[in-house]
């Protein structure tokens, strides 16, 4: 390719909306552009490189035996009203009417279409185990799409879904997508972690996530350096021991608390510290209203909360919700006198004489104890794990950092076969439902991951392995013949080679070819140039500072040798060092 003919428009300036490095080189560097919020253009550039990492997974698919299909974007309400997530899977579920007034999604997932698909086609165990994949655009209606490929309304995602006639079965297909994702990784050259996470709206038994360290990601990892424990703050489990207070218990008090709402407020003005007052927070759901309780100075966990009580369709009751239907503002409501199901966090179950909302404006109640004053209905480890808790398996304080989640695994179990009627016959000939797997790949912000684990402040600084071309070759006076010549008949010798090769022959300043070509990332660049009457040409890999001079007056079989080695030799990792 020319990069005169490359449609690569590359930008000097960044766009006043980024707010990450990939965002930002993606864009200037001529792969991207936005069409909306959330939705993007690949250009060529771009999609050369999703193209790339699209080959990698599928290859590690079908390597474990995983057969590609490819199922419709548009899907019928009807399917996901079976399984019962209609309703469930949240407002970031695109829905759409067709002119009959009939109710569709644009797909976020496939689980429901997949189930369908095999419960008319898989009779017997004889035909199991199956798994199929495939590569397609999902849609998701984030609140606020951020981060460029990161966060996105439309992405490229690979998912994957087995089916078995028994768990055993299952354990196996788990472990073979494990180890081709840990292999997909490898291969993307990037340091990762295999850590525990929360099912969430997807639902099932258990499942990981794979995760990119990276400073702006979006998963909160928490890990142990002496046991290797490694978990999502999801899914985190909090094991350390609470305080069984044995104080007298007081007559519960009704006190004024004009104008004070915040936990914070609540403690100054009452002379209380912050782990002697209850939160009560109101959330509605499937089955109406749900109060959870935990200690003023804990964050909730939603996830486990949703976990725990089964039902993703859970929110936070909104101030007029709470003000119509319990006639008081939201930051005064209380567990006392409410009829509606508590759940409490183990936190406040060794607690005593402890400071609820009054339900009632400018009223708070002290001296409220579980038991005499309110009902727990059920108590949960609902808290979020942070930096320097315990350890849920050796005691060790915790460590955390962030990363980027880019292939996450469920065993599902047998939650959609049932819902769906989705069976098979048994070698007893008893009719069983599908125990099924899922398994998802971000693939489309794999290329944003790769590119926040690999730059400098010049650009990008592709892995071989997905890099959109592996050299470009720099004529740097293309008024020079000499230059010329020499720079058509490198490229022409590499591609037909069969290299990944650009040939730079703008007719523009060598410094701004060299910006271009770190901005874009091409991993080793060639420099024709004044050198030539030395019968020298230049070699560098895009991480290094070296300039590696080879003589070419007596061909180039030294230059191919010398670009061969340099490929073998080529880590991006060795940037970050």
């Amino acid at each position: 390719m020319r990069m005169k003919q490359l449609y690569a428009p590359t930008l000097k300036e960044t766009p006043s909306d980024v707010e990450t490095v990939s965002h930002e080189y993606l864009l200037r560097g001529g792969f991207i552009r936005k069409v909306a919020a959330g939705i993007y253009t690949y250009l060529p550039l771009g999609r050369r490189v999703l193209l790339k990492i699209e080959n990698i997974v599928r290859e590690e698919m079908n390597r474990i035996g995983a057969q590609e299909i490819l199922m419709p974007i548009l899907q019928p309400a009807e399917l996901w009203k079976k399984s019962g997530r209609w309703d469930d899977y949240g407002p970031e579920m695109m829905k759409l009417k067709d002119r009959h007034g009939r109710d569709f999604t644009l797909g976020p997932t496939h689980e429901e279409i997949v189930t369908d698909l095999v419960k008319n086609e898989l009779r017997s165990y004889r035909q199991l185990p199956l798994v199929v994949y495939q590569i397609a655009n999902k849609y998701r209606d984030e609140i606020r799409p951020r981060f460029g490929l990161l966060r996105a309304r439309e992405f490229v995602m690979k998912d994957a879904y087995s089916f078995h006639q028994d768990w055993k079965s299952l354990d196996e297909t788990y472990e073979l997508f494990k180890e081709a994702y840990s292999r997909i990784m490898e291969r993307l050259n990037v340091k990762y972690m295999v850590i525990e996470a929360e099912t969430g709206a997807i639902g099932g038994n258990a499942s990981h996530e794979f995760v990119v360290p990276a400073k702006i990601g979006e998963t909160n990892v928490l890990y142990c350096e002496k046991c290797g424990y490694q978990a999502s703050d999801e899914k985190a489990e909090y094991k350390g021991s609470y305080p069984q207070e044995d104080e007298p218990e007081k007559p519960l008090e009704k006190v004024p608390t004009p104008n004070v709402r915040t936990i914070e407020e609540v403690s100054k003005f009452l002379g209380v510290s912050p782990r002697k007052i209850v939160k009560s927070l109101l959330f509605k759901g499937r089955d109406g209203y749900v109060m959870v309780l935990i200690r003023g100075d804990l964050e909730l966990n939603e996830a486990k909360l949703k976990a725990h009580l089964k039902d993703q369709s859970l929110r936070l009751a909104t101030p007029e919700e709470v003000l119509e239907d319990f006639g008081v503002p939201i930051g005064f409501i209380g567990p006392v006198g409410v009829d509606v199901k508590k759940v409490a966090d183990y936190s406040i179950k060794g607690l005593k004489n402890f400071v609820v909302g009054g339900m009632e404006e400018d009223t708070h109640y002290v001296n409220a104890n579980h038991s005499r004053d309110f009902k727990v209905d059920e108590w949960y480890d609902l808290r979020t794990v942070v930096e320097g808790d315990p350890c849920p398996v050796c005691g060790t304080p915790l460590k955390a950092t962030k990363g980027i989640e880019l292939g996450h695994i469920f065993k599902l179990g047998t939650k959609y076969s049932e819902a769906m009627k989705a069976y098979f016959t048994d070698e007893n000939g008893e009719l069983k439902p599908f125990i099924m797997g899922c398994y998802g790949w971000g693939v489309s912000r794999t290329m944003a991951a790769v590119v926040e684990h690999f730059h400098d402040e010049n650009g990008m600084i592709w892995p071989l392995s997905v890099a959109p071309y592996t050299v470009i070759i720099d004529i740097l006076n293309m008024n020079d013949p000499e230059q010329k010549q020499v720079g058509e008949e490198l490229y022409r010798l590499l591609l037909d080679r069969g290299e990944e090769v650009v040939l730079d022959d703008r007719e523009v300043s060598p410094g701004f070819k060299f910006k271009d070509a770190d901005l874009i990332g091409f991993p080793i660049r060639v420099n024709v140039g004044k050198s030539l009457k030395d019968g020298v040409v230049e070699l560098k890999k895009r991480y290094s500072k070296e300039l590696v001079r080879v003589k070419i007056d007596n061909g180039y079989s030294l230059f191919l040798e010398i670009l061969e080695k340099m490929k073998k030799e080529y880590d991006p990792k060795e940037a970050n060092e």
